[in-house]
């Protein structure tokens, strides 16, 4: 539920964001180190469909490639190698592929055949792989599946955990699906190169099942027997849905043996036994004074899940994801933690354990969450540890105090509106009842606890007459109220209920969302959440170890499910870092080589390899009005200016310094007066354009997303933010980080690789793209979803970027105009290069194995129709960038206490059995944990191999160009996050010009969802559309 109390009343408000990147301290180490300018961010990490089978290429390395004959003869496009495809005409809305591609185009001949209707005509020595899908087959024995797995057990693969391409099965299997295309599947064993192989640890646990065992999926719908008055059946709570299980169970254990299921919450329970089917009346009472309650509990059996099929699929045998036994299998695994711990946005937390006060009445708990993965070695259990606040168990009126500032109960009437904003959809527990019954809040009592009266039934049946709370209380519980000139809670239930504070308690285990952490809470709570490779490991391994976690308890033992305590052990590889270009002194261009262990470079008498000559600018100095943190523009403009000189940019005079207030942010319309009053002036001055302007800002303000989305949508001009200290303080780094964001704003270049990129090495015309989707946050109901796509406009550097941003609908994670936004950027190259990219290689950010149909049937579909449309056809590799995860690499030497080195790739043993997926840990991580991006392939039509893959990736990494060292994600994926929360910003931005009469209206409610979609708000200015407005 909203909790509106958080943005207006009592705290002060929060102020947005204003880090370029995502934050994730949890996760990894920092890789951008600290951003010059207050635009800057931290690089630090981020935190299934159907498959499908057809036909399976060839890989690139040794013997014949296939030989595709296209049905419409069209060169370049084809089944990737390894690519399982059936039938495209099918996805899309239908229509046949004449009547949706209008026709073939020049009869060509190439190497790879096209995309829709090939046909194989040759076999390739190595690498050939045969056409498979899952079959079917008997049903396994219905019996128990308690009994000693003995030799029956199987973790689903060899111990040897090495990858085989693909193993061979029988020929002549039927595809599974006529009508949707899977993923890749990997070319090889993996790669091979490497400067050094080191042993690793990985918090992947092995599960062992047996493989002859049965688990029995039931559906449960739970309702009442006697509809309430209105007619309609009210929504049953998670914890009453369990209740009411419970009780069923505990009614007849016989029949319902509690140890042998488990129960996802809602609407599944799996078994290792059979249970009664039909429908079951069960009465819960809510409380002790409550009349009890009649539930229709009904079951029905939905599948028996023969477990031979998951060792079948990890062997190769079946193509298609056995996701009805994973997902089984999953809920097992969480049945006892659930049972013995709080469980919070999927993690499991021990709230009195581990714990930190934040202040304010919140406090941090360290949990663990977990997740049951296929890899090549089997079944494998990660798990990983999570921090999240909660709200401290306190009184209600103890945690008021603590919360919100200057709270006075004497003074209740000055506060009611922010009590009631913090503690609407709250959970409380009564004392003053024997039960300890829990409750919702759903708001306060109009009337003070001593006027309220409610009519009481007489039990001898006279008429109900009036009585008062106060007196209901003393009568009914012997409690006299203490603080009556206050209102009472109004509870959700069947009747009305009113509570007085003083009896009421908060519900441990509630989650605080941390948008509405304060800035110093939210810095206790990255500190907790941080900590170095050894420390995080110890803590996993007491976490394996603990009774209350996954691996412990009787259930999964009923289930024949064990799980390993060991973490898995297996051999890494360290790719060497690129030779890289950077500017000379003398205007020259030079190579220099990378720090072979931190993979860091340093501008100490170097440059930038182009530096954009700097002649029109403008300072807006928006400190100028704080006495006590002002602008000494004396002092920081010329260091700026030398600065700025010894990196190769040659920088002139600004036009103009112009001072200003930091109250010009609190109002949209003056703000953008002022930036308009700038840039003529500018033109009177010099008769052009200015090319930037650098607003200096006394403090961190929420008028800084309205800056953004005023500058880059309305008036066109690029602006550079920074903070009036650091400014002053004018150190070297800073200076240097602030030089190469202006640099790159204005289409410059700081530091390119010395070669051609990877496998690409020789191509004339290459483009890479990134494409991510923003999400409002978890509390917000109605804003809308902002798609980013981003895309390379030079070859071979790779290292400039245009940017397409656009809104969706709330929470939809396809992107809508993703043909679109790409057919935008590949005229933008054309453009600027005189020709179209012949080959494009996308990476899509944010998106889970549940949503690859999605992003192969759907999106990828949707590029192709665009690209179809003007009769272009390049070929495509699409690739997703996952840092959502919980796997985590740890050094296996004993002695080491530090991160993985950059350069790390994994793509054995804890990798998919057979899909083309690896981790590669490109960055240096100095604080916490280093956490591996996980890139998987999901459709290949260039051919590369492990090692061409790894490598170009890797050497991406270097070419982002804020800082001086390889980033954490590939920046075509990274430029794209930070291009979508910019969309962000232009939302909130709209949102406040809307409605800026108060703080706690600044939320997306205030518009209509229909409204808020409106892409004017969010088209770029034509001056911005082609350059890097967001580094």
């Amino acid at each position: 539920m909203e909790r509106a109390g958080y943005r207006g009343g009592g705290r002060g408000g929060h102020g947005g964001r204003y880090s370029g990147g995502r934050g994730g301290y949890g996760g990894g180490g920092r890789d951008g180190g600290r951003s010059g300018g207050y635009d800057g961010g931290r690089a630090s990490g981020y935190g299934g469909g159907g498959r499908a089978s057809g036909y399976d290429g060839a890989g690139r390395a040794g013997g014949p490639r296939q030989h595709w004959r296209p049905n419409n003869q069209r060169s370049g496009g084809g089944p990737p190698p390894g690519q399982s495809v059936g039938g495209l005409e099918g996805t899309r809305g239908g229509g046949s592929h004449s009547e949706r591609h209008g026709g073939a185009p020049t009869s060509q001949s190439g190497e790879m055949g096209p995309r829709w209707g090939w046909e194989v005509r040759g076999d390739s020595e190595e690498g050939r792989r045969d056409q498979v899908s899952e079959t079917g087959g008997g049903k396994g024995p219905s019996r128990p599946v308690n009994e000693s797995p003995s030799s029956n057990w199987a973790s689903g693969s060899s111990s040897s955990g090495d990858l085989e391409p693909r193993p061979n099965v029988p020929k002549g299997l039927a595809s599974v699906s006529a009508n949707r295309i899977s993923p890749v599947l990997r070319p090889d064993k993996g790669g091979k190169l490497a400067v050094r192989t080191p042993r690793l640890l990985v918090n992947h646990f092995l599960v062992k099942f047996n493989p002859k065992s049965i688990i029995r999926h039931y559906d449960v719908n739970i309702k009442q027997e006697v509809l309430p008055e209105h007619g309609r059946p009210g929504k049953i709570s998670k914890s009453n849905l369990a209740m009411i299980r419970d009780k069923l169970f505990a009614d007849d254990p016989s029949s319902f043996p509690r140890a042998m299921t488990a129960y996802d919450g809602e609407k599944n329970i799996f078994s290792a036994v059979s249970l009664p089917t039909g429908t079951f009346k069960v009465q819960v009472s809510e409380a002790e004074d409550a009349k009890p309650r009649s539930y229709l509990f009904t079951i029905k059996l939905v599948n028996e899940l023969e477990m031979h099929k998951l060792k079948d699929y990890l062997g190769g045998k079946l193509r298609s994801t056995p996701r009805d036994i994973l997902q089984g299998m999953d809920v097992v695994v969480k049945e006892h933690p659930a049972r013995t711990m709080i469980s919070a946005s999927r993690s499991f937390h021990s709230v009195r354990d581990h714990q930190i006060h934040l202040g304010h009445g919140i406090i941090a708990s360290r949990g663990c969450q977990h997740s049951l993965k296929p890899t090549s070695q089997g079944i494998a259990l990660c798990l990983d540890y999570s921090v999240l606040s909660f709200h401290e168990p306190l009184s209600v009126i103890e945690f008021l105090t603590k919360h919100i500032s200057g709270f006075n109960l004497y003074n209740f009437r000055s506060f009611r509106r922010a009590v009631e904003g913090v503690l609407r959809g709250l959970k409380v527990r009564v004392t003053h009842r024997v039960t300890k019954q829990k409750y919702v809040i759903t708001g306060l009592t109009r009337d003070d606890a001593q006027s309220i009266t409610f009519p009481q039934e007489d039990p001898d049946g006279k008429a109900s007459q009036n009585v008062r709370l106060v007196e209901y209380f003393r009568q009914k519980y012997h409690r006299d109220i203490v603080h009556q000139d206050i209102p009472c809670l109004e509870m959700r239930s069947k009747m009305k209920n009113y509570v007085p504070m003083e009896f009421c308690v908060l519900v441990e285990g509630q989650v605080f969302p941390k948008e509405y952490l304060k800035e110093t809470e939210a810095k206790i709570l990255k500190k907790f959440s941080l900590a170095n490779p050894k420390d995080r490991q110890k803590t996993i391994c007491r976490m394996v170890q603990d009774g209350d976690g996954p691996c412990s308890g009787e259930i999964i033992r009923n289930f024949g499910v064990e799980v390993s305590k060991n973490m898995t052990s297996l051999m890494g590889r360290v790719i060497g870092p690129p030779e890289l270009k950077v500017g000379a002194p003398d205007g020259r261009v030079i190579k220099i080589p990378v720090d072979k262990e931190k993979c860091q470079w340093n501008l100490v008498g170097k440059g930038v390899v182009e530096g954009k000559p700097i002649e029109r600018w403008a300072v807006l100095d928006f400190s100028s009005d704080d006495y006590q943190d002002r602008l000494n523009p004396r002092r920081f403009i010329p260091k700026l200016i030398a600065r700025c000189q010894n990196l190769g940019i040659r920088m002139e005079e600004p036009l103009f310094y112009q001072p200003t207030s930091m109250r010009k942010f609190s109002n949209v319309d003056v703000l953008r007066e002022q930036l308009e009053t700038v840039n003529e002036r500018a033109h009177k001055s010099c008769g052009g354009q200015l090319q930037f302007i650098l607003c200096v800002m006394s403090r961190k303000d929420p008028g800084y997303k309205c800056l953004k989305w005023i500058s880059e949508t309305k008036v066109g001009i690029v602006t550079q933010c920074c903070l009036s200290t650091p400014a002053n303080e004018g150190k070297d780094q800073y200076l240097a980080n602030l030089g190469l964001k202006i640099n790159a704003k204005l289409g410059g270049s700081n530091a390119e690789l010395s070669g051609r990129l990877p496998y690409f090495g020789n191509e004339n015309r290459v483009m890479f793209i990134g494409a991510d989707v923003n999400h409002p946050g978890a509390q917000n109901k109605t804003s809308p979803s902002i798609a980013a796509v981003v895309g390379t406009i030079n070859w071979p550097a790779a290292n400039r970027y245009a940017a397409r941003v656009r809104p969706q609908y709330h929470r939809k994670e396809q992107i809508l105009n993703f043909g679109d936004m790409c057919l935008e950027l590949v005229e933008c190259y054309s453009l600027l290069n005189k020709a179209k990219p012949e080959k494009i290689v996308i990476f899509r950010d944010g998106v889970s194995e549940g949503q690859f149909d999605m992003v192969l049937n759907e999106e990828l579909m949707d590029i192709m129709k665009a690209f179809k449309s003007i009769n272009y056809t390049p070929t495509i590799t699409l690739i997703v960038a996952q840092k959502r995860h919980q796997t985590r690499l740890f050094p296996g030497d004993e002695g080491s206490t530090g991160n993985v080195s950059p350069g790390t790739v994994v793509d054995t043993t804890i990798v998919h059995p057979f899909e083309y997926d690896f981790y590669l840990c490109s960055h240096y991580g100095s604080l916490g944990t280093s956490k591996p991006t996980h890139y998987y392939v999901l459709w290949d039509e260039h051919g590369l191999s492990s090692d061409d893959l790894q490598r170009l990736i890797y050497n991406l990494c270097f070419t982002f160009a804020r800082c001086t060292k390889p980033v954490s994600l590939v920046p075509p994926v990274y430029y794209a996050d930070l291009v979508a929360y910019r969309g962000r910003l232009y939302h909130e931005a709209v949102m406040e010009g809307q409605s800026p009469s108060s703080s706690s209206s600044r939320t997306s409610s205030s518009l209509s969802t229909a409204a808020s979609l409106e892409e004017r708000f969010f088209t770029l200015h034509a001056d911005l559309e082609n350059i890097m407005f967001f580094v």
